[in-house]
């Protein structure tokens, strides 16, 4: 499509959040346009068919907090397959790599752990949540890794205030064909603006002016919601620039959690959704769920600094990571059934610069000055400026609304 020269609302970004915004703004007889940088719907939900057998999620795959998760009904409204069977997290261990005695063990460690943590938040101290990590415990490093899969961050790059104030209820459900999907599928009646990188956005004069890989526009008012990252590294200049959004975003980063699935030969010789990892004793681990879905296929997730070393590393890394651990779990026979087919670098990928958000210590408050708007013209929305839902895709839709109605509100329109 070519680009307008002029609309109303201009979205900056078609992931969940872009595509929530242009929802909420499709009544009202309103010139609306989402401008995209990649060439597909979704940001970072992404499905790939990895191999014919085989649906991949490379970004988000859970439907977090599920009975409070707008994705929920919209799935139902776009007729895809909600799966609320448990996830193999904490049951359905797999193999002899970590016996269950020592599972109890630091389970029972985790929950005193996140007990202290709770306690920290409820002082209202704003510290490293590894400062709640008892001295000297035996589990540290593996509370750890849980820490990169869950917030992409190690625990001393975690605030305790911003820990606290995510909402989970527990309850994660997945989609069958793919979140990615799903959320492509949510896009579809949108106007978008595929292969359009935004570089400024100048809110100088009277309309804003937005330049882009394919072209200038104007539009009264901009919904900016990408990822933290670019905004802090500049990617995306204001003019004037914002220093409090950019020290915000910087007070946001996105951590890193990448994931790999690997073909399974003989897959029927292995239990559908069943969790494979080791009393491994460090940070820098893997977790794996063997036949997702009852898929022939094994996914490997990993977080923190051990992903980003991974993705450095180069194409293959992760899945030769996990090839190599998973035989130390199972032994060397198992190495001929596995064949990589997907993974993810997201750390790596240029419109992401990461995976989601988490606030460093001392910074839980950058989330509310992040999503604050700008002169009645310029809205922010985004999984990071989600006050109880960060870092997953329908805090991200939510917060696309919210910034649509904000500007509706301006508007004076109902």
């Amino acid at each position: 499509m070519s680009l307008p020269s002029s609309v109303d609302v201009a979205i900056i970004g078609a992931g969940a959040a872009g595509l929530g915004a242009a929802h909420a703004l499709a009544g009202p007889g309103l010139s609306v346009i989402v401008l995209e940088a990649r060439n597909r719907l979704g940001g970072r939900a992404w499905t790939v068919q990895a191999s014919p057998e085989v649906t991949f999620d490379v970004g988000c795959g859970w439907l977090h907090s599920a009975d409070n998760n707008s994705f929920v009904a919209i799935a139902k409204q776009l007729d895809f397959e909600v799966n609320k069977d448990l996830p193999p997290w904490r049951e359905r261990a797999y193999g002899d790599a970590f016996p269950k005695a020592e599972r109890d063990d630091f389970m029972h460690a985790m929950d005193a752990f996140y007990q202290r943590l709770w306690e920290t938040a409820q002082k209202g101290q704003d510290v490293p949540a590894s400062f709640s990590l008892e001295p000297g415990n035996r589990w540290n490093p593996m509370i750890d890794a849980i820490s990169t899969y869950i917030n992409g961050c190690e625990l001393k790059d975690m605030s305790t205030l911003d820990w606290d104030a995510y909402e989970d209820s527990d309850l994660n459900w997945r989609v069958r064909r793919g979140y990615g999907a799903l959320i492509a599928a949510y896009g579809a009646p949108c106007l978008v603006a595929l292969n359009c990188n935004v570089t400024l956005i100048d809110h100088s004069g009277q309309r804003i002016r937005i330049e882009t890989s394919q072209g200038t526009l104007t539009a009264d008012k901009v919904i900016v919601t990408v990822p933290t990252n670019l905004i802090a590294n500049e990617a995306i200049r204001f003019s004037p620039p914002l220093p409090a959004k950019v020290d915000a975003a910087a007070g946001l980063p996105l951590g890193v959690d990448d994931k790999v699935t690997l073909a399974l030969d003989d897959a029927e010789a292995f239990p559908k959704e069943g969790n494979l990892r080791g009393a491994t004793m460090r940070t820098d681990m893997g977790t794996y769920h063997i036949r997702p879905f009852g898929q022939p296929c094994i996914e490997g997730f990993f977080g923190g600094s051990f992903a980003r070393e991974l993705e450095d590393a180069g194409d293959g890394a992760i899945a030769a990571q996990s090839i190599e651990e998973i035989a130390g779990f199972l032994g060397n026979d198992i190495r001929r059934k596995l064949k990589p087919l997907y993974e993810s670098r997201w750390a790596h990928d240029p419109f992401a610069r990461g995976s989601y958000s988490h606030a460093l210590p001392g910074h839980a408050g950058d989330r509310a000055v992040l999503a604050a708007p700008t002169d009645g013209r310029l809205f922010f929305a985004g999984e990071a400026t989600s006050p109880n839902f960060f870092s997953t895709a329908h805090g991200a839709r939510d917060s696309g609304e919210r910034a649509a109605r904000e500007v509706l509100g301006v508007l004076g329109k109902p």
